[in-house]
């Protein structure tokens, strides 16, 4: 799945990487956990080392921000911050207002971040 990218707070630079399962047609499917991470620049092996950790329980990248999970689709957010950092209640409002344009505008998935 292609992260996406966006400025959050006092120009903090993010990445969002959403969870996805794969389904039998073979087709990738969103699911409701983005994976955020402090956007330092690109760098292809920290983006593969990122993707790869996206389902372990301990996340050991020093720019892992934390979770967000959509319990109810506009309505109830949890973010669970168990990075080095965390995001303030200010950001974590952008990141959810970001990820829910992307989610109602799914085709944007696809656009964004590529190379």
């Amino acid at each position: 799945m292609i992260p996406i990218f966006f400025t959050v707070g006092n120009n903090r630079p993010v990445k969002v990487i959403p969870n996805t399962q794969a389904q039998v047609d073979g087709h990738q499917v969103l699911t409701y956990t983005y994976n955020i991470y402090a956007d330092l620049g690109f760098d292809k092996d920290e983006e593969y080392r990122q993707e790869s950790e996206l389902l372990l329980e301990t996340k050991t990248d020093p720019n892992y921000l934390g979770y967000i999970t959509f319990e109810d689709p506009g309505k109830l957010f949890t973010y669970t911050a168990d990075g080095r950092d965390e995001l303030t209640s200010q950001e974590v409002e952008e990141v959810i207002e970001n990820i829910s344009h992307y989610r109602d505008h799914s085709g944007l998935w696809s656009v964004e971040g590529i190379d």
